[in-house]
């Protein structure tokens, strides 16, 4: 036996049709698992192990030896070497060691810990059965008596540790009430075979996200709240891709989180169904005769799930009942009801809301004004979009005698009129949020405060929440003031009004919008000098006619005004959040709710900056101002074909911004402190931002941080739900644009997205996305090459990559799926290199995996035939391994026993 040799020291491959004792029930075979990548093999070096102390029963080495190349993690800037150390094992540092410290090298686990996990993980795999340590040493193939004595240590002191349970006869069994793995969260079922589950109560982050397959989620569906147990030899892959990936299985649900789901109801056999218009439940609905609330077929409907699928039941049984009937599917009323009941989000107001709304007076008390600082006679407006209702922010101009401006920002005192405890407290509160669709807005408050009471009218006398600063001609604050006050707005703009009157230098209240727009744009000058971050993604508005059919769709432009409104929002919302930790009595800050956005991660902002880089771009993520890098990045691509891709996946690996009390700051605009103060008619955090600033203006000690942090989760997760909804409208009304037009009309597109099944296309001019499928790519077979964003013609090597140029038509739409297939007419395809592709991402060199591992091994040996022949030997062996099924001893797990 030689040193560099594999050793498989790895369970049985079970099998549907064999077992690994008489009493074990049909396993399912271990693909699904190898598809990540596991491996199922080790080596001697791997474990620390020497050719003697293998073969003479000699005692394990203490410390292993270091990680094959092959198998080491990847440099970061937290752990690459120094600059000037020595990079080859047992080298000496250049660099001296501070005094007192020394170097700490991290280990790799050890042989024995590797076997413990692996064993751990066996029993959690195949929870239902029980295991003799003999079985358990058969399915591992362990037959030296060293390592037999091994397994005997390791399966009693799992058991010592309650996470398995001896029974009588002496069996074990996995212990899933005791096991400390079992981690609460959320099912995101993304693909048919497979889901991930979000952890609950921690920040996202979707390298901690649990891989389940398909198979092991225990009847568990999309949006559930469930008991994960997670595998022991989760992170003990080889693969750098995937190395990150925690494995597990659904251990019982806790919590059901999807009671009702939209679909379309259609015939299925002798009975009805409803196919569900979510992307991420890929099983029909059986509705039976006497539940179909009057639905007939091709209506979409509302139901509600009575009969959830088995644990065991891998068909996936749904059986439900018909709530509402939302219409005609294809239908434009039908359709957006449907998005909204989809994202769980309401229609209409309860009737005690709409009770509470009406009796609010409409009339301001004078008393209530005196109260108040006043601005009524100070010249103030508001600017918004033109097809907007609530007007919740105004600005006003006053010009001092000291030469500074007074800059009033004004903002909707909503919180005078929704008390705590009221009917339209909580249901503001449920929404959270106001939702935008394509063609209609549906408030957090009802429509007589949100378009009225509070709404910021001209030539209306209203009760505003203010943010006064006095600023010098550099945009410098000298004084700022925080309080409840009384407006009267003088003119509504719409922003394209007030551009208008700027790029002409004439027409109402000329004098003042200029003013306001120079004060921005040296406000914005200082916020990218700190650190912020340019993102700009384009957006689009639709043309639709009396019936909501969309007659075109047309971008968004950003102009100075827009940008005008943005930059003072931006400056009372940063203000208002120092000032109130100003305010703070003792030690101790005041809970404020913040808008918080953390830094990016380092491996995915790196992984973008090496595709922008194939490109033609340059991306210095190791610069220590990452801000200046990427708005330099963002101002080499304005313009340019490749220009929303880019700017979408750079966003990507930006962190999300959410509402919590936890004080972190706001990464991409720089800001040490933010919250949100100025939108409270749309959005219930500027309300419980409003509340807390007067408390503390009142001198009121700080608040209870948890119960605000609770408000400020639920209120991210609607925040969620409702972009996602505004995205589904704007998708469907995409498709349904692009189903109007001729079959034979052709678009310039731009490659958006590659993917092993086809690669997506964007039209720039509309901003809708198709796909271009793989299958009818008919001149050659193409093959994915994941790492090069790209798929290759395996005969011709003709390369169709992300951000190429191509023309396509429309070759089929979906409504009901909001899909859009392309097919391709024209494109500058590019051959790539003469050297092979492969499915699978790191593979495209035209050596087998196995033939690449024999001479990593092999390579530096002193070359004598011996040597040679046995990396032959291993190449063909393990070549052989990875062809069809696996043989036994593949399985590191023993197979799946159930």
């Amino acid at each position: 036996m030689n040193t560099g040799s594999v050793i498989l020291l790895a369970p049985r491959f079970t099998t549907k049709n064999s077992s690994s004792s008489p009493t074990a029930s049909p396993s399912r075979t271990w693909s699904t698992y190898r598809r990540l990548g596991w491996k199922g093999y080790y080596t001697f070096e791997a474990a620390g192990l020497t050719q003697q102390a293998v073969e003479t029963n000699s005692p394990l080495p203490r410390a292993p030896r270091p990680l094959p190349f092959h198998m080491r993690p990847k440099q970061t800037n937290y752990n690459r070497p120094a600059k000037g150390s020595a990079k080859g094992p047992g080298k000496p540092s250049n660099r001296r060691k501070p005094s007192g410290q020394e170097a700490q090298p991290r280990q790799p686990m050890s042989y024995v810990d590797e076997l413990a996990n692996d064993v751990a993980a066996f029993f959690e795999i195949n929870p239902a059965q029980p295991w003799s340590t003999m079985e358990v040493m058969d399915n591992f193939e362990v037959h030296d008596l060293r390592l037999k004595r091994i397994v005997q240590q390791i399966v009693g002191d799992l058991a010592d540790q309650g996470r398995l349970t001896r029974l009588p006869d002496g069996r074990y069994q996995f212990n899933e009430q005791r096991d400390k793995n079992t981690i609460l969260g959320t099912v995101e079922h993304v693909s048919p075979n497979f889901a991930f589950i979000v952890p609950d109560n921690t920040i996202r982050d979707r390298d901690k996200d649990i891989w389940i397959p398909a198979e092991d989620l225990g009847g568990a569906i999309d949006g559930d709240q469930v008991r994960v147990v997670v595998f022991s030899d989760s992170r003990q892959r080889g693969t750098r891709q995937i190395s990150k990936r925690l494995v597990g299985r659904v251990a019982s649900i806790a919590k059901r989180g999807r009671p009702e789901l939209v679909g379309t109801l259609e015939k299925r056999g002798k009975g009805l169904a409803v196919v569900p218009d979510s992307r991420r439940i890929y099983h029909d609905i059986l509705i039976p005769d006497d539940k179909l609330g009057g639905a007939v077929l091709n209506e979409k409907v509302l139901v509600r799930l009575t009969r959830y699928p088995d644990a065991g039941d891998e068909d996936g049984l749904f059986e439900g009942e018909v709530v509402t009937v939302l219409g005609k599917a294809g239908e434009h009323n039908t359709e957006m009801h449907a998005i909204l009941a989809e994202f769980g989000l309401p229609n209409e107001f309860p009737a005690e809301v709409e009770r509470e709304s009406e009796e609010i007076p409409v009339t301001i008390d004078e008393a209530e004004i005196a109260r108040r600082r006043d601005f009524r006679g100070v010249t103030t407006f508001t600017i918004d979009p033109v097809d907007a209702k609530d007007f919740d922010d105004a600005l006003s101009v006053r010009y001092l005698d000291n030469g500074n401006y007074e800059i009033g920002v004004h903002i909707a005192d909503v919180t005078h009129y929704v008390l705590p405890g009221t009917e339209l407290e909580e249901e503001a509160y449920k929404r959270a949020t106001s939702v935008y669709l394509v063609d209609r807005v549906v408030p957090m408050l009802p429509e007589k405060l949100s378009n009225g009471v509070c709404s910021l009218r001209p030539h209306e006398d209203k009760l505003t929440f203010s943010a006064v600063f006095e600023l010098t001609t550099d945009a410098k604050i000298e004084a700022e003031w925080f309080g409840r006050t009384a407006i009267h707005s003088d003119r509504r703009f719409s922003y394209e009004e007030a551009q208008a009157i700027l790029n002409a230098g004439e027409g109402d209240f000329v004098k003042e919008l200029t003013l306001l727009n120079e004060l921005a744009h040296k406000l914005r000058d200082q916020r990218f000098r700190h650190g912020a971050i340019n993102f700009e993604t384009p957006e689009v508005r639709f043309k639709l006619d009396e019936n909501g059919v969309p007659l075109a769709v047309v971008p968004k432009i950003r102009q100075d005004t827009n940008k005008l409104i943005e930059e003072f929002m931006l400056l009372a919302n940063k203000r208002v959040a120092e000032f109130v930790v100003s305010l703070s009595k003792g030690p101790d800050e005041n809970t404020m709710v913040y808008r918080v956005h953390e830094g990016p991660n380092e491996d995915k902002l790196q992984v973008f900056a090496d595709f922008a880089r194939k490109l033609g771009y340059k991306l210095n993520v190791t610069s220590d101002k990452l801000s200046t890098a990427m708005n330099k990045f963002m101002a080499d691509i304005e313009g340019k074909p490749e220009q929303t891709m880019l700017s979408q996946l750079a966003v990507r690996t930006m962190s999300k911004a959410r509402y919590s009390t936890d004080d972190i700051g706001h990464f991409g605009l720089a800001f040490r402190r933010y919250s949100h103060f100025t939108s409270p008619i749309r959005r219930y955090p500027d309300m419980m931002a409003h509340r807390l600033l007067q408390h503390y203006l009142d001198r009121g000690r700080s608040v209870d941080q948890e119960a605000l942090e609770s408000r400020c989760k639920h209120s991210s997760e609607r925040e969620k739900a409702a972009a996602e909804a505004e995205r589904a409208s704007i998708k469907y009304k995409q498709v349904e644009f692009m189903s109007r037009m001729p079959a034979d009309q052709e678009f310039e597109g731009v490659i958006a997205g590659v993917t092993e099944f086809g690669f997506f296309v964007e039209i720039p001019e509309n901003s809708c996305e198709g796909l271009v499928r793989m299958q009818d790519l008919t001149d050659d077979f193409y093959e994915y090459d994941k790492d090069n964003y790209r798929i290759i013609g395996r005969k011709s090597k003709k390369m169709y990559t992300f951000g190429d140029s191509v023309t396509v038509k429309v070759k089929e739409t979906n409504l009901a799926r909001r899909s859009i297939d392309f097919a391709l007419v024209r494109d500058n395809a590019q051959t790539a290199p003469d050297r092979g592709t492969s499915r699978r991402s790191g593979n495209d060199d035209g050596d087998s995996l196995a033939d690449r591992r024999a001479s990593r091994k092999f390579s530096g040996s002193s070359g004598n035939a011996r040597n040679e022949t046995r990396a032959r030997k291993a190449a063909g062996d393990e070549t052989k391994r990875t062809k069809g099924t696996a043989p036994k001893g593949q399985n590191r797990r023993g197979g799946r026993s159930r």
